[in-house]
């Protein structure tokens, strides 16, 4: 299999991830989330879409470089791919936590461990191939302001 194909399997699964995610999302969306109090600095509505398409596609052609490794550095790339998996459930189970149950508070600690995770997938794709990891920057990035966010709106409505 040839490195596009891996990109592109990756790609719809990071896809469908995203997805997943937006089914719970959009109903709360549409509900729950304009009755909250939210900071001055909480994006519009309209941003979330693009910014998390754009991260996905760039998780994925990350995922799919460290993947086009597995036969020079079997383990390592195993391992990659195991923190990476682990990271996109958590990315998941944050829009569960956060729209599904509406639980800022159980959100913003799974968001810390997700970060984390992030974090330690960042190092194990640089360490095989460096334009993965600088294409899991600006999801780190966006994950470190998502939290932020994520605590001043259960600062602003516990």
């Amino acid at each position: 299999m040839n490195k596009y194909v891996k990109i592109i399997i990756a790609l719809l699964i990071c896809l469908a991830v995203g997805y997943s995610a937006s089914t719970v999302t959009r109903p709360s969306v549409e509900s729950w989330y304009p009755t909250i109090e939210k900071p001055f600095f909480n994006p519009p509505n309209w941003v979330f879409l693009p910014v998390w398409s754009l991260l996905y596609i760039f998780m994925a052609v990350a995922a799919g470089l460290v993947w086009d490794k597995i036969k020079e550095q079997n383990e390592e790339v195993k391992k990659a791919l195991g923190f990476f998996l682990i990271q996109l459930t958590l990315n998941a189970i944050w829009s569960y936590l956060f729209f599904g149950l509406k639980n800022p508070l159980l959100a913003l600690i799974e968001i810390a461990l997700l970060w984390l995770f992030i974090y330690e997938t960042y190092l194990k794709f640089t360490k095989i191939n460096k334009i993965s990891g600088y294409l899991l920057l600006p999801y780190l990035a966006w994950v470190a302001f998502a939290a932020i966010l994520n605590a001043s709106i259960w600062w602003l409505n516990k």
